[in-house]
């Protein structure tokens, strides 16, 4: 896919990997429609871009479905069509089963699975005036492997990744392509949530700009999907075919996991992958 010119939303755009996502895609020369939840973070990022003037910035709640239903219709007023939609926004609660609120569950939830199915539905006629458009569903090594105290998150991050699957069969021949991208953790302030569960489980974080490169060169190519170089590869493989010895890596990690003013000694580096 040419980047040159195309009309691009990226969702979650005012910080981390969203922010990185829009510098490189303006950087390639894409027109920018940036959405978040608060106006300053997406003045900030707009400032950062190769041409802020060809930027927009949307602020919506996608927590909120009210506030997504006008997404669409914002977008057909500032530029008749879309030709790449980046689903990016995600929120992210750890922490064990039976200390979670339900309430964390269902924005995890919202804003992680149905934000992108309602976002996608919407923009559709949109995406397909252009005459090559693409979706980019954001989602996590933890949508493939499931970390304890991650459970809702990895719940919403699978269901991203097979719902993707079944758009992109869904679309198949309609010249609405989708790409699944599935990024290890990434520094951002979304990580400071978890820093405990990210020293106690050793996760690898990426720089989002890493990660930001490496899912547009993605979409520049048309990739079916995308997944971090490196162990993860083989992890994926190891828990498809033999779960069972993943299960084993992370048993007993919550146990390393220091309650609050606890200190432990640091644990040796596991087999397991970072998010």
């Amino acid at each position: 896919m040419r980047l040159d010119g195309r009309v691009v939303l990226v969702t979650g755009a005012g910080s981390g990997i969203g922010r990185a996502l829009a510098v490189e895609l303006s950087r390639r020369g894409a027109r920018l429609l940036l959405v978040g939840r608060r106006r300053g973070p997406l003045d900030e990022t707009r400032a950062l871009l190769a041409d802020p003037s060809a930027a927009a910035a949307l602020t919506v709640d996608l927590a909120d479905p009210e506030a997504r239903s006008t997404v669409a219709g914002t977008v057909g007023q500032i530029a008749g069509r879309l030709d790449l939609l980046v689903n990016n926004a995600g929120t992210v609660r750890a922490g064990p089963l039976a200390q979670q609120d339900e309430a964390d569950w269902r924005e995890m939830l919202e804003v992680n699975l149905l934000a992108p199915m309602a976002l996608t539905r919407s923009l559709l006629p949109l995406l397909r005036i252009s005459p090559e458009s693409r979706v980019v569903n954001v989602g996590s090594m933890f949508g493939d492997i499931a970390f304890p105290c991650f459970a809702a998150y990895s719940a919403s991050k699978f269901g991203l990744r097979g719902w993707s699957e079944a758009l992109r069969r869904e679309l198949a021949g309609t010249g609405v392509g989708v790409t699944y991208c599935a990024p290890r953790g990434a520094r951002t302030p979304a990580a400071d949530g978890f820093a405990q569960y990210v020293e106690a489980f050793r996760m690898r974080l990426d720089p989002p700009e890493k990660v930001a490169r490496q899912i547009v060169d993605a979409v520049a190519r048309d990739a079916r999907d995308v997944y971090p170089l490196g162990p993860e590869r083989l992890f994926l493989l190891v828990q498809r075919l033999f779960p069972g010895i993943i299960d084993r890596g992370l048993s007993g990690l919550p146990s390393a996991v220091p309650e609050p003013g606890e200190e432990r000694p640091p644990r040796p580096a596991t087999s397991a992958p970072g998010e």
